[in-house]
């Protein structure tokens, strides 16, 4: 495979990988005093130049969320620009979900009434820069302009030109209706996947390993709906109404699996297909929480995906196992900034985190 078009990926991105925060580095942030000392400590990382560049004008949390948002987006450009020709149109598709993201924030915040400053510096972003600008449909310009729109009504207006209206418009008489945002987001969601998945369509033969990364994706939240759901006690109507297609749990095993009576019977249910689940029961039974869950299956599906990834490097896996790591890292720094902002103990952060544990 010594002509494989990913062999200069691979080149190009292996400098990269020794950017990403090594394990042991979690312990020093997990225990730091106060959000200070988790910024001091990580200006001496990939996020030094963004929180440098972030400090004239944010301070706290605040700066920490753009700067690991900006880090992100930088990393998913990288990607992007390092992906041959033949794998740009899959990754594109795969980076839509950074533009679904931000409209989703978007039209949550018209919802909550939060004002247009607030919602901007959690948008996933470079320098202002839309993480879409690389891979989506929408401009700087253009995530300004419906981030300024009045009302979720105007927002789904504006999105028309983008692809993104069609799929939330029918849905906007019944949100003026009931005021739930769900239905909107959701429609987002289950487009995004569709589209996803018919981009990884057979091509070159490799992109079965992106085709089955995106199924564990799917699968993981169509888990943790069924748990949200049986928790909420929501009728299986109403959970199987938000099941995403696409993954390897047909829409038609839902009845069955919500039989359950109650969360950890239908833990018990899904243990065969997903045996690290099991490690949130404690958690559920003592503080009613579905985190553990969450946290037990994402770290499972990185364990697993991050290996099949690495066993096809001269592939169109080796960019898809760059953007697992980056958006693993994201989310620990997160937790951690946080769990800081809510005066967790170290004890109760460090069992949140999938990095250190892969």
């Amino acid at each position: 495979m010594a002509g494989s078009p990913y062999t200069a990926a691979l080149g190009r991105l292996k400098a990269s990988f020794v950017n990403f925060l090594p394990k042991e580095f979690y312990a020093g942030i997990v225990g730091a005093r106060d959000l200070a000392e988790v910024t001091k400590s990580l200006e001496a990382t990939a996020y030094g130049p963004e929180i440098v560049q972030a400090a004239a004008s944010y301070s706290g949390a605040t700066l920490l969320e753009i700067a690991i948002n900006r880090t992100f987006v930088r990393r998913n450009r990288q990607a992007l620009e390092a992906a041959p020709f033949a794998g740009r149109p899959i990754l594109q598709a795969y980076l839509r979900r950074w533009d679904i993201q931000n409209v989703g924030l978007i039209l949550a915040s018209k919802v909550q009434g939060r004002p247009v400053n607030e919602t901007e510096q959690f948008l996933v972003s470079s320098r202002d820069m839309p993480a879409g600008l690389f891979a989506g449909a929408m401009s700087l310009d253009d995530v300004r302009q419906i981030l300024s729109q009045p009302t979720v009504e105007a927002v789904a207006s504006a999105l028309v030109r983008f692809g993104y209206g069609a799929t939330i418009l029918p849905l906007v008489d019944q949100f003026s209706r009931t005021k739930d945002i769900f239905p909107l987001l959701h429609a987002l969601e289950r487009e995004y996947y569709q589209k996803l998945l018919e981009a990884t369509r057979y091509f070159q033969g490799d992109e079965w390993t992106v085709r089955q990364f995106i199924q564990s994706e799917i699968d993981l939240r169509n888990v943790l709906i069924l748990l949200k759901g049986k928790d909420a006690e929501l009728s299986v109507d109403d959970v199987q109404s938000r099941f995403l297609d696409g993954g390897t749990i047909p829409t038609s095993s839902v009845p069955d699996l919500f039989g359950a009576a109650t969360v950890p019977e239908l833990v018990q249910a899904l243990e065969p297909k997903f045996p690290a689940i099991a490690e949130g029961t404690v958690a559920y039974r003592e503080e009613k929480t579905l985190t553990g869950f969450e946290i037990a299956l994402t770290r499972e599906r990185a364990v697993r995906e991050l290996k099949r990834l690495r066993s096809y490097p001269l592939s169109l896996a080796i960019l898809f196992g760059y953007l697992l790591l980056a958006e693993l890292e994201r989310a620990d720094l997160r937790r951690i900034v946080y769990g800081k902002v809510y005066d967790l103990p170290a004890t109760k952060i460090e069992p949140l985190l999938v990095v250190p544990r892969l």
